[in-house]
């Protein structure tokens, strides 16, 4: 058996197992993602889709994506790659590029208005070496990178592909431990750690889906942006109200049929919450 060291779950993974983001395995001893360069998803996109509203914007970014995650989002609109019972299938059907050939990917979309790497569509910390390799090379080819992610690693992993991130956005996907534990099977103070580390390395944005039943009061909007207010940078300065927060619509999908869309007004009524304290906050699929 050897321990993973990505989230909190810490999984224990006997010799050519899984651990629960379904990638993970034990290979001698050694734990290492089986999904290292399969890539199920790649498209150049505005940057703005990732959403970053606050960093190079009005530019193009190549996005990629692998398969697994560590959280079991029921409205996951990636689940066909993202949940494990359903992605295994892509260990033998998605295409392998190497780091090499991603970054001179990344390059050679250049003069199409490219500027780097987005990893994306499924959780890439799970694979966070693969994230580590590619993106150093894109450093070297002086273009950025950008990480899409759940944010529920930890500092560990967080250490290993800071040098070469330039901006993330990560989800904030509520701010309650039972909307963490029980609907997303996840651990939102693991989340809230790897946010507060983040942003003394680069430039962060966040994202709040809001689901209606679930993390949708104006009391848990109020308490997520007054603590994300309060974010520090490097330097020790507060720097949080400039945080940019992107808060979204839900629409049913998934296992969440029968839930009906966030109402429209209620999205703009937690973000005029959100602007008690924040001072870019941006809405979404509305």
């Amino acid at each position: 058996m050897a321990k993973c060291n990505v989230c909190y779950r810490k999984c224990e993974i006997e010799e050519n197992g899984r651990g629960f983001c379904g990638v993970r395995t034990n290979r001698g001893g050694r734990i290492e993602p089986v999904s290292y360069g399969r890539i199920t998803s790649i498209a150049l996109d505005p940057i703005e889709k990732k959403p970053l509203s606050k960093f190079m914007p009005g530019s193009k970014v190549i996005s990629v994506g692998s398969y697994g995650c560590n959280l079991r989002c029921p409205f996951c609109q990636n689940y066909q790659i993202s949940w494990s019972e359903l992605a295994y299938r892509f260990e033998n059907e998605a295409e392998y590029l190497s780091p090499e050939e991603l970054s001179d990917l990344a390059l050679e979309y250049k003069d199409k208005g490219n500027v780097g790497l987005a990893f994306t569509y499924n959780e890439p910390l799970i694979g966070y070496e693969y994230v580590r390799d590619c993106a150093r090379l894109v450093h070297e080819k002086g273009m950025v990178n950008v990480l899409v992610s759940n944010g529920m690693a930890s500092l560990e992993v967080l250490n290993e592909i800071i040098p070469y991130i330039d901006a993330m956005n990560i989800d904030l996907k509520g701010f309650t431990d039972r909307y963490y534990a029980d609907f997303l099977k996840g651990n939102r103070q693991m989340v809230m750690d790897f946010i507060t580390e983040a942003v003394k390395h680069c430039h962060v944005e966040l994202t709040t889906l809001i689901v209606p039943g679930e993390n949708d009061s104006e009391d848990e909007m109020r308490e997520l942006s007054k603590w994300v207010s309060l974010l520090k940078g490097a330097d020790g300065r507060c720097i949080g109200s400039d945080i940019p927060l992107h808060i979204s619509r839900f629409f049913p999908r998934f296992k969440t049929m029968d839930k009906e869309a966030t109402d429209v007004e209620l999205i703009y009524r937690l973000a005029d919450v959100a602007r008690e304290r924040l001072n870019y906050v941006y809405t979404g699929n509305c």
